[in-house]
């Protein structure tokens, strides 16, 4: 759009809030229908941005030194074409403000003051906790089916599937597989990444996103505005969540209003509940507020930190939040706030050794072909020590 320079700012209120899942990285790294938030901003500003974290620990995913002038993005806010457009036609010293929201600020660095106020007059998307996620899935989904798929052709639905509603709210990226489901579209779009497949005998109402590499296993059921990220498996029956990408949850079980970090397992036979027998407002763990907290919400699942696993037949009960790098087994429902690295259930935690955590890191990401970088490693050990 411009030859301005774009920044993803973290703000400290939203990075904390949407603890665990930024624990290990900025905020513009999350996933959200298809894309991640800074994939999106990239995709309708139509160059690269940059990042800047709030957390020094952090520091290796920064790309900004904050004396340069540029524009400056509230990361937490989603971007559509009309306010990327008017992100990009700010002037120096104007800030973009959404009820209050601030969007972005054209500065000279990021200490500068701004002058002027201009206001964006349409609605906005804005994560502020975890289970916004899921919960403005199905518009993000919607906003990156139409950005990915303008002016072009879909690869060929084989004639083994069953296909209700719209073909064309279909998309079927170059590899990507699907044999004898049922693709309903009815309720929202379908797309398939690179090489992603869905396995025979499976059932999908829209809106679905599986991202490339990702696969969904025979006889799986997908509904509610889900998201698979990249090369993730997924088995059974899930509804309204987002998988952030190279985690599994390959076997039967029930996962839904729920959102699963990176490089985690669920072992068979996990499930979650979503809904409170009582049927009342779902309170869940704020490690801003360092307490539970009122969600507003009637279904709520699972929130999970990466590199987090749980044995066969875990149990979590409604509004569940995991750190990362927990490793979590046994029978009952284990605590509904289990603190990173921690070991152990509903009998009791001890803390994860740091080293063995790391050990089946490197083992989990080799089956990936990814190393672990010595970035990724001092966040890490920060957290275990912090």
């Amino acid at each position: 759009m411009t030859n301005q320079t774009f920044v993803l700012v973290d703000h400290r209120k939203e990075w904390s809030n949407l603890r665990p899942l930024t624990l290990t990285k900025p905020v513009s790294f999350l996933r959200i229908g298809i894309l991640r938030i800074f994939e999106k901003w990239e995709k309708f500003l139509n160059q690269p941005v940059k990042i800047k974290t709030v957390q020094d620990y952090l520091v290796s995913f920064d790309t900004f030194s904050a004396n340069e002038a540029a524009i400056y993005i509230n990361s937490s806010i989603l971007p559509t074409k009309k306010l990327a457009k008017a992100v990009s036609h700010l002037n120096a010293g104007e800030s973009l403000y959404r009820n209050g929201v601030l969007i972005a600020s054209s500065k000279g660095n990021a200490q500068s003051k701004f002058e002027t106020e201009v206001h964006f007059e349409e609605d906005i998307l804005k994560l502020e906790f975890p289970w916004d996620i899921f919960k403005l899935n199905e518009l993000a989904l919607a906003e990156d089916f139409k950005l990915l798929t303008k002016g072009r052709k879909s690869e060929n639905i084989s004639a083994t599937n069953t296909v209700l509603g719209s073909e064309e709210n279909i998309f079927l990226e170059y590899g990507a597989k699907v044999e004898a489901a049922i693709l309903n579209t009815d309720g929202g779009y379908i797309y398939l990444a690179k090489d992603a497949e869905i396995m025979e005998g499976s059932v999908v109402r829209g809106s679905l996103a599986l991202c490339e590499g990702a696969s969904l296993k025979l006889a799986t059921k997908i509904y509610g505005a889900t998201t698979v990220g990249p090369h993730s498996k997924i088995g059974g029956e899930v509804n309204n969540s987002v998988i952030q990408g190279f985690s599994n949850k390959g076997h039967d079980g029930f996962l839904g209003n729920s959102v699963i970090g990176e490089w985690c397992n669920l072992g068979a036979d996990t499930n979650n509940s979503n809904l409170k027998n009582n049927y009342g407002e779902v309170r869940s763990w704020n490690y801003e507020k360092n307490d539970y907290i009122d969600t507003g919400l009637q279904f709520l699942g699972l929130i999970m930190g990466d590199h987090t696993k749980c044995g066969i037949n875990t149990m979590f009960n409604t509004g569940t939040v995991t750190g990362v790098f927990a490793n979590i087994f046994g029978g009952d429902f284990p605590p509904k706030y289990i603190p990173s690295y921690s070991w152990g259930g509903s009998a009791g935690f001890q803390k994860y050794e740091f080293d063995k955590a790391i050990e089946v890191a490197k083992a989990v990401m080799s089956r990936r072909k990814i190393e672990l970088s010595e970035a990724d490693y001092q966040i890490l050990e920060y957290l275990y020590n912090n």
